[in-house]
């Protein structure tokens, strides 16, 4: 579907169900876009890795819920725009 998007932030992307790798989503973050994924390095949904469009950041100590710092998350997102020329 498309929806005229000029890129992608995927938080906490859930990579596949605990336990379950097999049942990869990874294909899901191919959109031709750039796309910022952040996960936890504690995430029991996984990591998914980068690819030529795809830039992850993994935080450490962190699961799925990124909740440990907010604040350095909205950061690391707001950088990732400014690169982008989408914000100031």
């Amino acid at each position: 579907m498309a929806v005229g998007a000029a890129g992608v932030v995927a938080l906490a992307f859930p990579l596949h169900p605990p336990g379950r790798p097999e049942r990869s989503r990874a294909a899901e973050l191919v959109t031709g876009l750039p796309t910022l994924v952040l996960n936890g390095d504690r995430d029991p949904f996984g990591v998914p890795g980068p690819g030529p469009t795809v830039r992850v950041v993994v935080r450490p100590g962190e699961r799925h819920d990124l909740r440990r710092d907010p604040s350095g998350t909205a950061e690391l997102v707001l950088g990732w725009l400014r690169a982008q020329g989408w914000a100031r």
